[in-house]
């Protein structure tokens, strides 16, 4: 299972703080899971990077292999 950790408007759009999906899958995949069960996700899930057990992804190719977790962090403004 791939547990997807979502935080600031991610968590807001998705209705809820994490889930559980099957995987293995790629970025691309999970990107296409996350908006189909969460159509609000589409709006803010292009903005938001995805670290993949801790290391941000930076291809839709990548692999998202089984037991790991997936943080989807959309961008924070700071000063």
């Amino acid at each position: 299972m791939i547990t997807v950790r979502y935080f600031a408007g991610a968590r807001e759009a998705a209705g809820r703080a994490t889930e559980q999906l099957g995987g293995p899958m790629s970025v691309a995949a999970l990107r296409g899971a996350l908006t189909a069960a969460h159509p609000r996700l589409d709006a803010v899930l292009p903005k938001c990077a995805l670290l993949i057990a801790g290391a941000r992804s930076t291809s839709d190719e990548a692999e998202v292999p089984d037991n790991v977790t997936v943080d989807v962090l959309p961008p924070f403004a700071g000063g």
